[in-house]
Parts: structure tokens; sequence; C-alpha cells
């Protein structure tokens, strides 16, 4: 029996526990969850980001809510900004009203767009949706939980759109009808606002809040509440009746019941927080149902605490009813376009709102400034429908528009002109389509080329013939070839035909004028487009090379000093000029490509050759480098020297020995058998080693890679005997010529040697005088499976390379390097076919040669 109760009394904690970490957000606190989205924030993520993150960690949007509603709780305790109550009445007897009816859906939406109320009439399983009800399922869901986060995260979120670019869920799109969305948009509440007079036909009822003020000869206040009989309980008095009432019916009734009372007084009845009243939206809403709403809520209200009209309701005839009785229509386009409130009466309790079916829907298309679905009244013309969609754009063609109706079996299509658009009345499934413009003009004459003012003009009034659209172009320019033009004209086919004109001689009244017609096009020819833009070039040792403008009587001189003058390494013994052959009347061509002039320059003055030499257009000037001019040359050594750092080439033959001889010698510490040159590639010589390594690779991946690599290499090492080149100053085998960029690395003595590839175990070992290659390779773990036993060579300190035969090969500071083999490649089958083909050709080759 005990073990019974231990056994229940664990499964109930075991229960318990299952629920609280439900409640929790799969585990999570309430306090993880605020500590989660601020370290989400701080790190960047977007407020869609953290909700998808929420959401996948089983955090409900209850435990939001309450987050939420801990947060503004502690917000409003910090923050007593106000009046204080001073008059002895508690705070919740304030006269200000709040909106004490059902909560705007951007307030308390759960599961969806439209509140709670629409989460428990659609809540219902998701895999028993469509895709696109699951579509529309989630994004409502996330849209509650990115409302109920507002305020717990900052403010600059909310400038950010719903969705990252790496969301895939999108908002499901539909027909877009005119005013439809205007009650699910979270910037129209339609909250009434509660702090305004009250209305001289409010009438009280249960639940409502007032106060009753007596000043004058007494002083006093009574705040009460309307009871469900109807009547104020005051105190000291007794019960009085209110039910029904409005407030100065209310004030009149207290003044003759409480006047006896307090005489020489005034008494005042004043309405504070209202009532709520439960009204019914039925018929094509989202979420129809009876509703809690504010005493001062209307019919706006309403339909967006019901989440507004459905894909088939209608916005032009909402009826409201009370008591059985219609007593008003609302058209929400009255209110969107013209600013209409006549249909958006105050509620009151027990109204009943139904929104039906649309009568007329119809889709315009084309130049018109709102292109949309728009729901019409029966009666509503073309003309109407216009005027719903803003009217027609600047370009659109408005004689004529275009009507297909879907009705009678068979399509129909009406062309309806600007006198019928205001009487042809429209029906349900109508199209209609605004035209644009033609791309023609019909009062148009244009004007190019050589003419002050060249564009198009209006080919009326002032301008009808050729001289006076000379004239209004402001006439010929000073290039122009006066004595003939060409204007192109549209003949009846709108093809094209040209028109000789003779400009000068019309303009000089030689000529017959020539009249225009629409959409001529007149052309000036200019000489110098005739005859092509001219130009000099000249290059080489000046300023600024180029191209420049050609200009008659251009001297050479004048060149120089255009393009900035002669630069420091210009030769003024050899300046060249190359001219092109130009002959028109030749009948064959020469052998002569151009004519060619050398001049000598002296303070940019010729003083050998033709003087004052004038170009011609298209000459060529090229100033030649002086041989007797060179940029400084550097070289640099470091190390063990004495004076270490950058010096200047002397001469093109300057040696090791010299540079050695200049930076002081070495010093006691260097080691000159080890001492190596690092030179500077030129892109030349890049360019060569990598052709080279490509013709020797054959695609071999791996001098592939060597490729790549010397690519980036800047320079490589020169191989140098230093104590040679010391010992035998000049000697072309030991004393290397230096050139720009060298640079001598004078090492100390290292005493190590290296032992690196096809080995066991690359190591690094102390040099041992006269070992042979078989001590270090012992050192190293003995060769490798596939080392080039009889390959083995020493890459040397001062960069020289050479193949070890004795122990004299290998040096303080070397690396010994064991090569590896290449790897064997087994013959495929395809080879084995080709081998197989030629062996049977070869065959039968010799077979015939026998016979």
């Amino acid at each position: 029996m005990n073990l019974r109760r231990i056994l229940l009394s664990l499964m109930l904690l075991c229960a318990a526990a299952v629920q609280v970490m439900a409640q929790s957000g799969g585990g999570m606190t309430d306090q993880q969850v605020m500590r989660y989205m601020y370290e989400q924030n701080e790190r960047g993520a977007s407020r869609s980001q953290i909700v998808t993150s929420l959401i996948s960690k089983g955090v409900s949007i209850d435990q939001i809510r309450r987050i939420r509603k801990r947060y503004e709780e502690q917000q409003n305790g910090q923050n007593t900004n106000g009046a204080r109550n001073i008059t002895g009445v508690e705070n919740n007897a304030s006269r200000l009203r709040k909106n004490n009816g059902e909560q705007s859906p951007d307030k308390q939406r759960d599961a969806d767009a439209f509140g709670q109320r629409r989460a428990k009439t659609q809540r219902a399983n998701t895999a028993d949706m469509s895709a696109k009800q699951r579509q529309q399922y989630e994004y409502e869901r996330k849209s509650a939980y990115m409302d109920e986060m507002t305020g717990l995260l900052p403010d600059s979120l909310d400038k950010l759109p719903l969705y990252d670019d790496t969301d895939e869920l999108q908002q499901p799109k539909g027909k877009q009808v005119f005013g439809r969305n205007i009650f699910n948009n979270k910037q129209l509440s339609f909250e009434p606002n509660m702090n305004i007079a009250t209305p001289a036909d409010y009438r009280l009822g249960p639940g409502d809040a007032v106060f009753i003020d007596v000043y004058g000869a007494s002083q006093e206040r009574y705040q009460c509440t309307v009871s469900p009989e109807g009547v104020i309980d005051i105190d000291n008095y007794g019960p009085v009746s209110v039910d029904g009432l409005t407030v100065s019916q209310a004030n009149a009734r207290l003044k003759a019941t409480l006047g006896s009372r307090f005489s020489g007084s005034n008494v005042r009845l004043t309405v504070g927080q209202t009532r709520t009243i439960t009204v019914d939206v039925m018929g094509e809403v989202n979420v129809p149902g009876t509703y809690t709403l504010s005493a001062f809520a209307t019919v706006f209200n309403a339909l967006y605490m019901a989440g507004g009209v459905n894909d088939i309701g209608t916005l032009r005839n909402i009826k409201i009813y009370r008591k059985k009785r219609l007593i008003s229509t609302c058209d929400i386009y009255a209110y969107i376009l013209d600013g209409d409130m006549k249909g958006n009466v105050r509620l009151q309790p027990g109204d009943v709102i139904i929104v039906g079916p649309y009568d007329c829907l119809v889709n315009v298309t084309g130049k018109v400034k709102r292109p949309m679905y728009y729901e019409m009244k029966s009666h509503e013309s073309v003309g109407t429908l216009i005027k719903y969609a803003g009217g027609f754009t600047g370009d659109a063609y408005t004689k004529n528009l275009h009507l297909i109706r879907k009705k009678g079996g068979e399509l129909s299509v009406y062309t309806i002109d600007e006198f019928e658009r205001n009487k042809f009345q429209l029906a349900d499934g109508d199209s209609v389509a605004v035209d644009s413009t033609l791309n023609r003009y019909r009062n148009m004459v244009e004007v190019k080329g050589a003419v002050m003012r060249p564009g198009m003009y209006q080919m009326d009034g002032n301008v009808t013939t050729v001289r006076q659209l000379l004239e209004a172009a402001g006439g010929l320019r000073e290039d122009a070839v006066t004595t003939h033009a060409t204007m192109h004209r549209r003949k009846a086919d709108r093809s094209l035909e040209v028109v000789r004109i003779d400009p000068q001689g019309i303009l000089d009244h030689k000529v017959a004028d020539v009249s225009l017609k629409n959409e001529d096009v007149l052309f000036i020819p200019s000489t110098q487009l005739m005859e092509g833009e001219k130009i000099l070039t000249i290059g080489g040792e000046v300023q600024f090379p180029g191209t420049y403008e050609y200009a008659d009587n251009t001297t050479l001189e004048d060149l120089v000093l255009q393009a900035g003058g002669l630069k420091d390494a210009a030769s003024m013994m050899k300046v060249d000029v190359s001219r092109r052959i130009r002959d028109r009347k030749a009948l064959q061509a020469g052998s002569q490509v151009s004519q060619s002039f050398s001049f000598s320059l002296k303070d940019g003055f010729v003083i050998e050759g033709e003087p004052g030499f004038v170009l011609q257009p298209y000459d060529e000037v090229y100033v030649r480098r002086s041989p007797g001019y060179v940029d400084q040359q550097h070289v640099s050594v470091s190390g063990e020297i004495t004076f270490s750092g950058t010096y200047a080439l002397s001469s093109k033959g300057m040696r090791l020995s010299d540079l050695v001889k200049a930076a002081g010698g070495l010093t006691g510490e260097a080691y000159a058998e080890g001492a190596h040159l690092e030179r500077t590639l030129t892109p030349e010589e890049k360019l060569k080693q990598q052709s080279m390594l490509q013709m020797v690779s054959m695609g071999d991946k791996t001098d592939s890679l060597n490729i790549v690599r010397l690519q980036d290499l800047e320079s490589q090492s020169v191989g140098i005997n230093l104590k040679e080149a010391l010992a035998n100053p000049g000697s072309n085998r030991y004393d290397i010529v230096l050139r720009d960029g060298d640079r001598l690395v004078i090492p100390q003595y290292n005493n190590t040697v290296s032992i690196n590839g096809q080995v066991n175990y690359p190591n690094t070992v102390g040099y041992v005088e006269k070992a042979n290659l078989s001590y270090y390779i012992d050192q190293a773990g003995g060769f490798g499976q596939r080392a080039k036993t009889r390959r083995v060579f020493a890459i040397n300190m001062n960069g020289t390379v050479n193949r070890i035969r004795s122990s004299k090969d290998i040096t303080p500071g070397c690396t010994i390097l064991v090569p590896s083999k290449e790897k064997r490649r087994g013959v495929t089958f395809s080879e084995i076919l080709a081998l197989g083909s030629m062996t049977a050709t070869l065959g039968m080759v010799i077979a015939t040669l026998l016979k």
C-alpha cells in the first residue's frame, strides 16, 4: 500500500514538472528568455531572427506576454510621472478613462494576425492544413511574437522588415483590392478616444462610473458605479435610478432629488470610466463573433477587432442593426477617399454588424495612378472607377478606354470614349485598361548638326518653313556647310525620303523657302565632322605625354611647351616627328609608310633641323631618352659587415669585392663561406622561369603547384663564394657583378647540418668534420621507402647546390636533401587496348612484307 502511494506521488511530481517546463518555454525561465533576447540583440541579430530562435526553443507566446507585462509594470513603477492625488481620492478613482474593451489585435494577437478569438476559432492541427494555410498560419504566428516583443527590444528594430532576406517564409500574396487591408493595418487601430467630453446623447447604463460633485454652500464628492439594476447608491442618501438617462437628464434628476438636502449648492454629475458593451460582427469578416468593446466604440473599431473583411466581403454596404432595425449603412470608400464618417456610428449594446458579400469587383490596369481591384456599386460608372483609381497618369491616352466584360458565356469588348465614361455602368468581373500615349509627335520638327541650338521645335505658329526653323535655332554655326543640307521626311506610309536643302540660299532669299511637315528632321553638316577630329600626339620624355587637339600653325616648340616641357631624362639631341602619308589623288599604293624628321633642341627650341617646324594634323612627336641619363641604383649589405646598409652602385661593373670594401670589410665573426646574395627578379625573369617550369613539369601536379608558388616570389638566391671573391677580386668566376636591388647577407658561423626530404625523421644535428653522408642519414632515422639514395644533394648557406659524393661536399650550415622517387603508375585499360591495336597492326604489316 505504501509502495502504491510512493509511485502515485512520483507520477504527480513528474506531471507537475512537465507542466512547468511546458509553461516556461522548454525549460527556459523568464530571466533566461530576457537575457537571451538582449544577448542576441547585442550581437546584431534582427528581431525576426530572435523570434525564429525563440520559437525553435519552445518559448510560448504566453511566456513572452507575461515577460512583457512584468517589464511594463516595472517601468511604470519606476517612472511615476504625472500629477499626484491630493484630494484624498485613491488612484483608481481617476476621472480619466481608458479603453476597457477587448484590446486591438496588435496588442493581443496569439497564433495569427487577428487576436486570441481567431486563434480559438481557427486553432487546428497544422498537419491537416494545406501548404498555403500552413504558410499563412506560420506567418501570423511569427507576427504575434513580433508584436508581443515590442518594447522589450530597442525601438530601432521596429524599422526592420518582418522577414530577413534569409527567411523562407513570405507573406502570402492575393488579389489587391483597394481598401480591404485597412482593418488589417497595425498603424490604424481605430481605437476610440476615451478622454473626450461625454457626448450629449450618451445614455448611462450598468457598469458606468459616475462622479457627483456638490459645490457651493456644501462641498461633497461621490464616486458611484451604476449597478446592474440601473441605480447608483449615494452615501447617506440612498439609490437613484439613472438607467437609460442621458447626462443632462441624470443631472436634472439629481438636482431634483438632492436639491432639498443641499440647498444653496450646485450638483453636477460627470461620467468617469465607461462601461463595456457587446456587439456582434457577422458575415464576411475574418473572425465573426461577439466582441466586448468600450461604450465609445464605433463600427470601424468593431470591424478592426474582427480582422476586417475577408476575400468576398463588401466594403461599400456594411449594415448596422439595432433591435432588429437597420439604423445605418457604412461605406468604407466614403471614409477613405472623402473622409466621410457618416456611416461610422457609435455602437450600443446588442448592435449587430452584418458584412455581406460584394456586388461588383472591377479591375483597372494601365495608366492610372492606383491600378488595382475596386469594389463598385451597381449604379457606379467607369468615370467613378477612374476617380477611385486616383485619375489618369500624365502619359495616359484618355480619349478611349477598353473594357472587357465576362458575362453572357463569352468575353465582350467595349470601347468607351470620354463622353460615355460617366454613363457606362460597371458589372462584376469587368476589367478596364487605360492605354498610354503613342511614341510619336503630331507637331514636331527637328534640326540637327551645325546650328546654334539644335533640337526639337513646335511645328505651328512661328515655325512652318525651313527659314523659320533655322532662325529659331539661332542660325548656322561657323563650321556649317552652307551649300548643301538634307531633310528626312516621312511619307504617307511612314517610310523616309530625303529632301535636299540649300540653307544659305534660303536664308539669303535666293532660293525658295521649303514648307515643313510633321516629324521633318533637318540636318546641317559640319566641316569638322566631315574632316574628322584633327589631333597631334607626343610621347616620350615630356611632362604630359598624350593626344592634343590640332591647331593651325602649331610648331614643334609649341607642342613641347603644351606638353609641359621636357623631362630631366630627355635627350636634347634627338627628337623625331612621324607624319602620315596622305595623297587623295594617288592611283596606287607606294612603298613609303611615313615621313620622318629629326631635330635637336636647346631650352625647348630647335637648333638643328628646320627652325619653326610647323606640324600637320596627325603628326606624332617622340622625345627620346638621353643615353647619358642613368637613375641611381642601389644594393644593400647586412650581417657581419662593418658598415651595413644601402649603397649606390658607382659603376655598371661594381662587384662583390667592391661592395665589401665600400662597407668597411668583414667583422671578426663573419662566415664568408656562408654569405649569400638575394637578387630581385624582374617581370621578364619571373615569366621566363615560369615558362621553363611549365615545360619541365609536363602536367605533374607537384610542379604545377611550384608554378603557382613561383608567381608569388619577388627574389631568388644567387650562389656565391664570397671568400674566393675577396681573394680574387675581379674574377668572373667568383666576384659576381652586382645589379640594382641586390642584397648581400653575411651570416655568423653555423655549425649545424639539416637533413630533410625522404628520411624517416627529418632532423638538424651538429656538424662533424669529415663525417660522411651515412652518418647524417643515420641521424635522421635512415632513408625513406621512396628515397633516391644516389641522388642526395646539399644546399649550402651561400646558395650553391652540389651532389654529395664524399664528406668534403658537406659543409657547416648546409641542408642535406634526399629526393623522392616518382610514384609508379599502372597501365590503364585504354592504354592496354591501344598497345594491343598497335601490335596487331604491326603484325599485319610484317606479314604483308614477308609475302
